[in-house]
């Protein structure tokens, strides 16, 4: 029964890890993967937005631009042109082209709103991890639409994917999963369930992309299915961000200067080699109360079932006897 208790204890206080919430992350608190996502798509539109600039005070179509630049960073929608561009499938995810400016707003608006509380339940280094799989799920679920349904087989290779709004949606579908019973603006009555602002989220997105192809659609939906499958996985004990992080702090790491094996010799003749002396033991007092009880022990049980500790304290009293 003892058992059975420590071991739902211990469960219990797991799947709590995921019910409260954590430090929340300041807007410039080092290593922000929020502000981080932010920034990236922020320079990603100004760079795009500069390069647009130059096209029309050049005198060029925005056609041209299309062509020239913007087709080398949004995802094609064949295969065989993405295997001519297989980046794409990372960059698209970071670039609201053009003068959309509102596009981008609305992005970075729904990865605050769901961002900062995945953050603050999940962790901060599960951000960009979601935020990836979602947009590689996108990407993947735009692709297959374009050849497994006939009515777009025809628009492969004409059309193209950009923007962050399936690894946005990956972002929103994983906090939700995760902390279904979170509520915004307790202040009014009970507050909004978080599920209330997902769905306003995914009804806004299918109605600014209705009037193109499915393949749109599904893609965006593909990012969310990445989201759910994220933490569901992370329930049942596996965390698809692990692999990411280990591989990032092996990139930012992997020109670092090795410890030289001289000095780790040295740290360790200093500080860890006893020269045969052995480590500080503490010690109980000698009372004639502990010798009694050790000694009816021995009695009872004899001198073989006695511990490391009272053989030690019996040599001890025999040493302060004599």
């Amino acid at each position: 029964k003892g058992l059975y208790f420590c071991k739902y204890m211990g469960e219990a206080d797991r799947y709590q890890e995921y019910k409260k919430p954590r430090k929340r992350f300041t807007l410039g608190q080092d290593n922000n993967a929020l502000t981080a996502l932010f920034a990236l798509n922020v320079i990603f539109f100004l760079i795009l937005l500069l390069i647009q600039v130059g096209f029309l005070v050049s005198e060029r179509s925005l056609q041209s631009f299309e062509t020239e630049v913007l087709r080398w960073m949004a995802l094609p929608s064949d295969w065989l042109t993405f295997s001519e561009r297989p980046w794409t499938i990372l960059t698209y995810m970071f670039g609201d082209a053009g003068f959309n400016l509102w596009q981008l707003v609305g992005n970075l608006f729904w990865l605050w709103a769901f961002g900062y509380i995945l953050q603050a339940q999940a962790g901060n280094d599960k951000m960009i991890p979601i935020y990836l799989y979602g947009g590689i799920s996108g990407a993947l679920f735009f692709l297959l639409a374009h050849t497994i349904m006939p009515n777009l087989h025809d628009q492969a290779g004409h059309s193209f994917l950009i923007g962050a709004n399936a690894a946005t949606m990956a972002i929103a579908m994983a906090t939700t999963t995760l902390v279904p019973d979170y509520r915004f603006f307790t202040q009014i009555r009970n507050g909004i369930p978080i599920w209330v602002l997902l769905g306003l989220y995914v009804l806004i997105d299918l109605a600014g992309i209705a009037r193109l192809s499915a393949a749109y659609s599904l893609s965006h939906l593909g990012g969310a299915l990445a989201g759910f499958l994220f933490v569901v996985f992370l329930r049942k004990g596996y965390d698809g961000s692990a692999w990411m992080n280990r591989f990032y702090f092996w990139l930012m790491h992997v020109f670092s200067p090795k410890p030289s094996p001289k000095g780790e010799a040295l740290k360790k003749k200093i500080f860890y080699e006893s020269g045969g002396r052995s480590p500080y033991q503490k010690s109980s007092i000698v009372t004639q109360q502990r010798i009694d009880e050790i000694l009816d022990k021995i009695n009872q049980k004899g001198y073989h079932f006695l511990t490391d500790e009272e053989k030690e304290f019996l040599k001890k009293a025999s040493e302060d006897s004599n």
